[in-house]
């Protein structure tokens, strides 16, 4: 389905091609035209992502569009239709936000792809074109409504959508280690910290994944939580693979705390020149720190998601965490507490400009209290709104509401 909605709105011309040439433009006609997007493309960018429940371990609320698999008796019989997410904001600037997806409709398997092209025909023809900062799909349905975006969707559709069906994420992250598909084929989740494939003196993580390159008649498939799959292995090939994964070290990448495992950073400094702060290079520092504390207060395994950015743009999707760490500048970071652990709820700012030193000395009495005072079941990210440490943050608009007074106690 991804790769039908895909294929459907890839730009036809060569059009957008030529922005990024030096020499001679590509030959086109003076009359073509896109046959969606007409004399001009979107305004921002436009992410589109499709989740099959329990798993959301592609962040479907931080997409401009997302597809909810809904499953009846083992078949697809359709998917509920989300829209309107995105992360990225600006310092200083409220009139920019963070904003988690609403979900609008259900749609048949084959009205998708034509859901998908209406939905962005709305954007093209509503989006703001003025202000780059204003130009999201977010924005658009934070100004006009959710209800009117379903109305003018279905006037474009010339059908309307069916009412939302039941569905339930549980998490947000990736499922590690082995697992078999209904056709008998393997498949390997590794955990890969932060997404750099690297070799150390302990762990000659890429030279293994170059060996197991050499024998793998498979996929590797990069995944949205920066980690790795070794995918579609024979029980042959599995049974190579997992010789070098042992010999590598790579059969034990998991073996990590369950916030470890939990994690994401974005490059940051000093690859991204947006970049305000560390992230890639500081956040396993900053777990390492955590560790000591989990282990004493029982939390070890408890899959609390922990996210750093250098700066707000979003990109490791750090408005979705229980925990996060936004860059404000050198070693400065802004405290974000209180996401869902299904990413399904926005963060709230706990405590601005924290300095590394900070860290754990504002983290690690949360971290006790959650453990001793917690509900049965109950995660991290729901703990800390119960406890008072933050508001929930209900829908995007809000998401700068003045911090409650326990965060500056």
């Amino acid at each position: 389905m991804s790769q039908e909605i895909s294929d459907h709105l890839t730009p036809q011309t060569r059009a957008y091609h030529e922005i990024w040439l030096d020499g001679e433009k590509v030959e086109s006609s003076e009359e073509e035209v896109e046959p969606i997007y007409g004399r001009t493309y979107l305004p921002r960018k436009f992410k589109i992502a499709v989740a099959l429940p329990p798993s959301n371990d592609v962040d479907i609320f931080a997409n401009d569009l997302s597809f909810i698999a809904i499953v009846e008796d083992g078949k697809v019989v359709g998917y509920n239709v989300a829209v309107g997410g995105g992360l990225g904001m600006t310092h200083g600037d409220e009139k920019t936000f963070p904003r988690a997806a609403d979900v609008i409709g259900f749609c048949l398997p084959e009205q998708v792809v034509d859901v998908a092209e209406k939905v962005v025909l709305v954007q093209r023809d509503y989006g703001d074109r003025t202000n780059r900062k204003h130009a999201r799909l977010k924005y658009t349905i934070e100004d006009r409504g959710a209800d009117w975006f379903l109305s003018e969707l279905q006037k474009y559709l010339g059908y309307d959508l069916e009412k939302v069906r039941e569905f339930d994420f549980e998490d947000n992250g990736d499922r590690f280690g082995w697992m078999t598909d209904d056709r008998g084929r393997h498949h390997y989740t590794m955990f890969v910290e932060g997404g750099r494939v690297l070799d150390t003196e302990s762990y000659p993580m890429r030279t293994g994944l170059r060996e197991i390159a050499r024998v793998h008649e498979g996929d590797f498939r990069l995944t949205a939580n920066q980690n790795l799959v070794i995918a579609d292995l024979s029980d042959e090939k599995r049974a190579e693979v997992e010789q070098l994964m042992e010999e590598y070290g790579i059969a034990r990448s998991h073996e990590q705390s369950a916030m470890r495992l939990s994690s994401i950073a974005c490059v940051a400094l000093p690859t991204c020149a947006l970049a305000l702060a560390e992230a890639e290079r500081k956040l396993p520092e900053v777990i390492g720190s955590l560790e000591g504390k989990l282990e004493d207060v029982g939390l070890r395994h408890d899959a609390i998601t922990i996210r750093m950015t250098g700066c707000p743009n979003g990109c490791g999707r750090p408005f979705l965490a229980e925990i996060a760490f936004v860059g404000r500048g050198p070693g400065k970071y802004n405290l974000y507490l209180g996401g869902a652990h299904n990413g399904m709820r926005l963060n709230k700012l706990y405590r601005q400009d924290v300095k590394e030193a900070e860290i754990r000395s504002i983290l690690d009495p949360i971290l006790e209290d959650y453990a001793k005072s917690r509900n049965e079941g109950e995660k991290f990210g729901d703990f800390v709104i119960r406890a008072g440490y933050v508001a929930a943050t209900e829908w995007g608009g809000d998401f700068h509401e003045k911090i409650k007074e326990k965060a500056f106690s």
